[in-house]
């Protein structure tokens, strides 16, 4: 596993002397298992070497000048800061190997490419499995696919919509609705599909729209402008969207595990505006360059990325590679910041790894 997770005191330039790292460490560790402000009190029996409720006082005291802690209310306990917890997971976290039972458990639950699922259904897996184990949102991201393209089929839902019907070389099928052009008729409708489908000679969804862009005088020929449209869209349909450029595919679930034991309405609002940004395509980029950027496990702690700024949440996320060691797409688990990043790490870190092998077909 690459271990970027260890070099804090370089990093930010802080160091501590044994009391402050202990009661430090003591405040985050509590913070990370209840997600309640520890007291100076209650720490000062926690600590192996003997300090009064005053000196521990003094040491937060500190600590809250360096940023690593707040009270989070008038004579209430600390709990970290965002910087408390990336120099935490940085300089003093323990980030071990999974558990047996662990990894077995990922693996059984991956064993769908031995049963030859097609990977779209292998990632939903993944995404899901992240989701159970972690108690988080699993979130699996892929790019661009350049799946081999058999078959296409427009059918008319209502005067102004359709629905795109794609299947791939291996069956995977993929179903959009669109929308029409005024005056679209069914003839119009057909003679897009029919030839979209004569020109379907094995090729990928970029080699195809070559091949059209080549064909344009052809096109200009044998459609009128209409289904000309519809074919442009049919072809921006199979990509996830009628932007140009999108990058690929989102899978998250267990969204339902984020709002686990939040009450607060105002949190509730950011979680959702949290999935709001998942779903646009710019996020997307982020996710892959983000991934792609380390050769490992990367951490994001709260607004360290800009696209969880408003909702408090962290992302662990792992490149996965294809046979020429290209990344296709990232894995993910995505929770509160006091998620238990000692144990996600490995976890995210090992179904990457998978996903890699699968990608290479091997």
């Amino acid at each position: 596993m690459n271990s970027d997770l260890s070099q804090a005191e370089d990093k930010s330039g802080m160091t501590l002397d044994d009391r402050s790292r202990e009661v430090f460490r003591r405040i985050v560790e509590s913070y990370l298992e209840r997600g309640e402000p520890l007291g100076s009190r209650n720490l000062s029996r926690l600590l192996p070497m003997s300090l009064s409720p005053a000196s521990v006082r003094n040491v937060m005291s500190d600590l809250e000048e360096l940023g690593l802690i707040y009270a989070p209310h008038i004579s209430a306990g600390r709990l970290p800061t965002e910087t408390g917890l990336r120099f935490f997971v940085d300089a003093y976290m323990q980030v071990g190997d999974l558990a047996e039972s662990e990894r077995s458990e990922i693996e059984r639950q991956m064993s769908g490419a031995q049963r030859g699922q097609p990977m779209d259904t292998l990632l939903g897996e993944a995404s899901q499995m992240l989701s159970g184990i972690s108690r988080g949102a699993g979130l699996v991201m892929t790019s661009k696919s350049d799946a081999i393209l058999k078959h296409v089929e427009f059918i008319r839902l209502e005067p102004t919509k359709a629905l795109a019907v794609l299947v791939g070389e291996h069956n995977e099928v993929e179903n959009r609705i669109i929308d029409l052009p005024a005056g679209t008729t069914s003839s119009q409708l057909t003679a897009a599909a029919n030839f979209l489908n004569a020109h379907l000679n094995g090729q990928t969804l970029p080699e195809l729209k070559s091949v059209l862009t080549q064909l344009k005088d052809d096109v200009r020929r044998e459609l009128d402008q209409l289904s000309q449209d519809l074919v442009g869209r049919g072809l921006a349909v199979w990509s996830g969207s009628s932007d140009e450029g999108s990058p690929g595919r989102l899978i998250v679930r267990g969204r339902a595990n984020l709002l686990e034991g939040v009450e607060d309405a105002a949190d509730i609002d950011r979680l959702r505006m949290l999935f709001d940004d998942l779903e646009r395509k710019d996020s997307l980029i982020e996710m892959i360059s983000l991934a792609e950027t380390g050769s490992g496990v990367r951490i994001f702690i709260g607004s360290e990325n800009k696209l969880f700024s408003l909702s408090g949440s962290s992302l662990v996320v792992a490149p996965y590679r294809d046979s020429d060691n290209q990344v296709v797409g990232a894995v993910g688990v995505i929770g509160p910041t006091r998620l238990n990043y000692s144990r996600v790490v490995p976890m995210v870190d090992y179904t990457a790894h998978l996903l890699s092998k699968l990608s290479r077909g091997s």
